[in-house]
Formats: structure tokens, C-alpha cells, sequence
């Protein structure tokens, strides 16, 4: 696993939107996980999509652009 200081954050929103983006990125083999997921079931009312209590997806920062453009795709299609 990437140390800390490689990892970013490549996407913010609520909780479903955040879990199937970390799967999209893993069906892609882009290992992701989520930051910050619990405060959906604390404080519903906290979560603003890229807000300041946004659950975050979290990967290496090798794989940002090539998850950037994956979730970019994805947001086109909708």
C-alpha cells in the first residue's frame, strides 16, 4: 500500500455516490477506499457533496489522472 503522503483524494460526494464511484475505480484496477464514511449514518444533514464533511475517495496518487478521466467518462455518460 501507497505510504500516506502518495495517496489522494480523487472524489468527494455523499455515501452512495462515493461507494460506486470506489467501485467503478476497482473495476478498473484502481485500488480505492473510502475516508470519512461514517458521517452519512452520524450526521446525514453534515454530508454536502465536496463539502467539508464529503465522504472521500481515496487512491495513489500514480493512479489519479487515469481515475480522473474514468470518473469523467462516467459523469458524461449520465
Amino acid at each position: 500500500m501507497p505510504s500516506p503522503n502518495d495517496l489522494v483524494v480523487v472524489h468527494a460526494g455523499d455515501a452512495i455516490e462515493t461507494g460506486f464511484v470506489k467501485s467503478l475505480l476497482e473495476e478498473y484496477g484502481i485500488a480505492a477506499f473510502l475516508r470519512d464514511e461514517m458521517m452519512g449514518a452520524i450526521a446525514p444533514w453534515y454530508i454536502a457533496p465536496g463539502g467539508v464533511g464529503a465522504v472521500k475517495v481515496i487512491i495513489a496518487r500514480r493512479d489519479y489522472e487515469r481515475a480522473r478521466a474514468i470518473i469523467d467518462e462516467f459523469h458524461d455518460v449520465e
